[in-house]
């Protein structure tokens, strides 16, 4: 399917041509007049209607995100939002106020990190929680490309993660899901559910990206307490088990780092 064509079917039809902009490694994304058009080819069923729903969730709770025109099995058609200067302490500000936020519980629907499904979870003890909604289903997809670290990767969650609260978390928040826009930063590309913030946090640390004027300004905001920053290496092995899974083996020595780190 072309851009325009979902446009049509949504009733947004748009003089011009679309404009390719810069997606992810799962999606191609459009610039069409006032819309953002993103597609995936065979996409899994129910992808961009869990995006559309992070997106709402996140909006609810005072994170500025695009808005949502149109879901299909397809693709999506959001907002376009002009690009704006950088503003870290802005960014820090949001994330701060987002992680502040408590929830009854932890909870996620049936969703997906990247293309990768997750099953939906209510409730309970945050190490089982996070462990079987996040961790084991990736380490039983990569198990035998883990080259030995499976068990190593399951005795990390036999010891208690440390708990702030129930907090809503963006779930996927690398550099590439900040967009700087006019009137301020937004978030995109949400796998959205009600965890630890050392989750976000600690994909926020993984692969760069994030400088010191953000943490800094977040640090000022909502300090890390020390046993939750000894925590982010095991929230990043869920990650690792990620990029293991979608762009293989490379990523086992990062994986080995994380493991060791923990």
């Amino acid at each position: 399917m072309d851009p325009k064509t979902l446009l049509r079917r949504a009733g947004l039809e748009v003089e011009g041509t679309p404009l390719p902009l810069h997606g992810g490694d799962m999606a191609r994304v459009w610039r069409v007049g006032p819309y953002a058009v993103k597609l995936a080819e065979n996409p899994p069923p129910g992808l961009f209607a869990a995006e559309a729903r992070g997106l709402r969730e996140l909006g609810k709770r005072g994170v500025r995100v695009p808005r949502v025109f149109h879901v299909a099995e397809e693709g999506l058609v959001l907002e376009y939002l002009f690009p704006g200067p950088e503003d870290w302490e802005g960014l820090a500000a949001m994330l701060a106020r987002l992680h502040r936020k408590r929830e009854e519980a932890y909870g996620a629907e049936p969703g997906f990190l990247g293309t990768f499904p997750l099953p939906g979870r209510r409730g309970g003890d945050w190490t089982e929680f996070f462990y079987l909604r996040c961790v084991e289903p990736l380490l039983q997809a990569t198990w035998d490309r883990l080259e030995g670290l499976g068990p190593k990767v399951e005795a990390l969650f036999r010891e208690p993660l440390p708990t702030e609260g129930p907090a809503p978390l963006h779930g996927d928040l690398w550099h590439g899901n900040v967009h700087f826009a006019q009137g301020g930063p937004a978030l995109l590309d949400p796998s959205f559910f009600v965890g630890e913030r050392g989750v976000d946090l600690a994909m926020m640390r993984l692969f760069g990206g994030f400088p010191t004027a953000f943490w800094q300004a977040y640090q000022a905001l909502y300090p890390l307490p020390e046993e939750v920053e000894r925590a982010l290496p095991r929230y990043q092995v869920y990650y690792l088990l990620a990029h293991v899974h979608f762009f293989g083996k490379g990523y086992l020595g990062a994986l080995w780092k994380a493991i060791s780190a923990s």
